[in-house]
C-alpha cells in the first residue's frame, strides 16, 4: 500500500485566538482565512489528488472547498476528523478556559484529559488514525487531501511520529498549513509539518507509479515567521 494523505488545517475565522467555537454551527471562514486558502488551493495546484474529505464544519468544509476547486473535486464530509467535541468549553473565551483547572492537564498531559461534557482526547486521536487508515487502504498508489482541525491534525501527526499524545502539543499546525503523512508497505512517515505556501516544492510527496517512495523537504523556517503565526493562529486548545 501506498497513500500520500495530505493534511490541510482549516484558515482563520473571526473567532480565531479568542474563543473555542468547536463545532458550534455557522462559522465561517474570515476574508483571511479565505485568503490563506486561496494561497494553500495554489500552493497544491499541482499535486493529482484522487479524493478530498473534509470535517463537516462550516469552516473546514469551506476551506476544502476552495482547495479541491482547481481539481475538480467534490468534498466529502468525513466524521472521523471532526473538530473535537469540548463540550461545555464549547463557544467559550479562551481566556477564562486557561483559568480552568482541566488546562494545564490538557496541555502537559492530554492522553489524561476529558472536555467536560464532550470528548477525550484519546478518543479523537483514535478516531481520527483510523479514518486515515481507512482511507489509505482505499486509495492504494493516490494521494488524498483531509481538511480537518489543528487538534485532530496534531493527534494524528502524533501517532505517526511514535509520539505519545502528552507530547502532542511540541507539534504546531498553523491555519492553511500542509502536513503530509505517507502510507506503505515499509511503515508510515511523516514528510513534512506545518508547510505554508512560499514553502518548498509538494508534488514529489505524491507516490511513485515504480513502487513506495518516500521525499524529503527543507522545512527551514526564519525567526520573524514563526512569531508571526504564533501570535496569530490560536483557536485551539493545542495552540497556546
Amino acid at each position: 500500500m501506498a497513500c500520500s494523505v495530505f493534511l490541510v488545517r482549516h484558515g482563520v475565522t473571526a473567532e480565531t485566538g479568542a474563543v473555542l467555537s468547536g463545532r458550534k454551527p455557522g462559522i465561517a471562514l474570515s476574508e483571511a482565512g479565505i485568503a490563506q486558502a486561496e494561497a494553500t488551493a495554489a500552493l497544491l495546484s499541482n499535486v493529482k489528488f484522487a479524493a478530498c474529505y473534509a470535517s463537516p464544519i462550516q469552516r473546514t468544509t469551506e476551506t476544502a472547498q476552495i482547495v479541491a476547486a482547481p481539481h475538480g473535486l467534490a468534498v466529502v464530509p468525513d466524521d472521523a476528523f471532526i473538530e473535537a467535541e469540548y463540550g461545555e468549553w464549547t463557544d467559550v473565551p479562551l481566556a477564562d478556559l486557561r483559568k480552568h483547572p482541566l488546562w494545564p492537564v490538557i496541555q502537559h498531559t492530554p492522553s489524561r484529559a476529558v472536555f467536560p461534557g464532550g470528548e477525550a482526547m484519546r478518543a479523537i486521536q483514535h478516531r481520527a488514525v483510523d479514518g486515515i487508515e481507512r482511507l489509505g487502504a482505499a486509495h492504494d498508489g493516490e494521494a488524498i487531501l483531509i481538511v480537518s482541525h489543528a487538534d485532530v491534525i496534531k493527534a494524528i501527526l502524533a501517532h505517526y511520529l511514535g509520539t505519545h499524545l502528552d507530547l502532542f502539543q511540541r507539534i504546531h499546525v498553523s491555519p492553511a498549513s500542509i502536513s503530509i503523512v505517507q502510507l506503505s508497505s515499509h511503515g508510515p512517515m511523516v514528510a513534512c509539518v506545518n508547510q505554508r505556501p512560499g514553502d518548498a516544492e509538494l508534488a514529489a510527496y505524491v507516490p511513485q507509479a515504480a513502487g513506495d517512495h518516500h521525499a524529503s523537504t527543507d522545512e527551514a523556517r526564519n525567526a520573524d515567521e514563526r512569531a508571526a503565526v504564533a501570535a496569530s493562529d490560536e483557536d485551539a486548545v493545542g495552540e497556546r
